[in-house]
């Protein structure tokens, strides 16, 4: 049976600055999900804030417009995990969609014994980064020089595990949750515990749950907009609402004006109180996204920075 020709909404308007929470099935890549979606919308600028490799499924936030301006900031938030891992079997990639490197018994762990290496994955760290990711080297990614059989470089990156937890061990299967900082990768936490036991361990399935300020009860499944792509437009969220855990301050036109001829302005301008280095959404007194702004201290008075203009 055939399947019915993707049906295509109007073209977007010219100013489509918005955000979307998106939710991505296990399978297709990032950029798959965005192709997918521009192929629906025709001629817009599209990014996303945060990779999920193909096997991950949940939050994916997808910035169009002037919102791709503030991938970045909203990249940095933390996150939120829930995994299952397979004990007793390691792959290239560190996850079940790799080649099978080795295999082990996991006969004699307790469930005491994976309750403590989990609990071990908390705390500031420097994580080696996978073979296998989108990671540059001299500005190719790093799986396409490990799938093209070429050593990669060993790159080491700093994160953060505030939390982990066990949900329920059925060995040689384990679920747990992670809320942890951006950039760390579960993966590589998961073939960590499997080194340290001595069996191995692989990856067998991850939900991002949250990507702060974004959860996925926010979020807007893949296969809906596909189905129905009229309510793409119901679920857009304005570049103006897109940072909800940063400071709103609204411009008069004579800071406005500054803003846009780059001038720090003094914080006590705006009548907000700020501590040195918080940050700020600008808005244009006509209530629109100015600018992004970061609270620093200058000439003896503490001013807006700008980080990135908007307009």
């Amino acid at each position: 049976m055939s399947r019915p020709a993707q049906q295509k909404i109007a073209p977007p308007k010219k100013d489509l600055d918005a955000v979307l929470v998106l939710y991505k099935p296990s399978g297709p890549t990032s950029t798959d999900c965005l192709n997918q979606i521009k192929r629906l919308l025709g001629r817009v600028k599209i990014g996303h804030a945060g990779t999920l490799d193909p096997l991950a499924q949940g939050v994916l936030v997808v910035l169009f417009g002037t919102a791709t301006k503030i991938a970045p900031y909203v990249t940095s938030g933390e996150k939120t995990y829930r995994g299952r891992l397979l004990l007793g079997v390691s792959t290239d990639t560190y996850d079940i969609q790799g080649a099978v490197t080795a295999r082990a018994s996991v006969e004699g762990l307790t469930p005491e014994q994976i309750r403590a290496e989990v609990l071990a994955w908390t705390g500031t760290f420097d994580q080696e980064v996978p073979g296998y990711s989108a990671a540059k080297h001299q500005g190719k990614p790093l799986y396409e020089l490990a799938r093209a059989g070429l050593e990669t470089p060993v790159k080491v990156k700093p994160v953060t595990v505030y939390e982990a937890q066990i949900l329920e061990v059925d060995l040689p299967r384990v679920s747990f949750r992670v809320r942890c900082s951006a950039g760390t990768y579960i993966r590589s936490l998961v073939h960590s515990l499997g080194t340290r036991l001595g069996c191995g361990a692989t990856l067998e399935e991850l939900v991002r749950e949250a990507s702060q300020p974004f959860t996925a009860s926010m979020a807007l499944p893949l296969e809906d907009i596909l189905a129905r792509p009229e309510i793409l437009e119901q679920r857009l969220i304005p570049l103006e609402d897109a940072l909800p855990h940063w400071t709103r301050v609204v411009l008069d036109e004579e800071g406005e004006k500054l803003v846009r001829n780059g001038a720090w302005l003094p914080v006590s301008r705006t009548g907000i109180t700020a501590k040195e280095g918080d940050f700020a959404l600008l808005l244009g007194a006509d209530g629109k996204a100015l600018a992004l702004a970061e609270a620093k201290d200058r000439d003896r008075d503490r001013k807006w920075s700008i980080l990135r203009g908007l307009w």
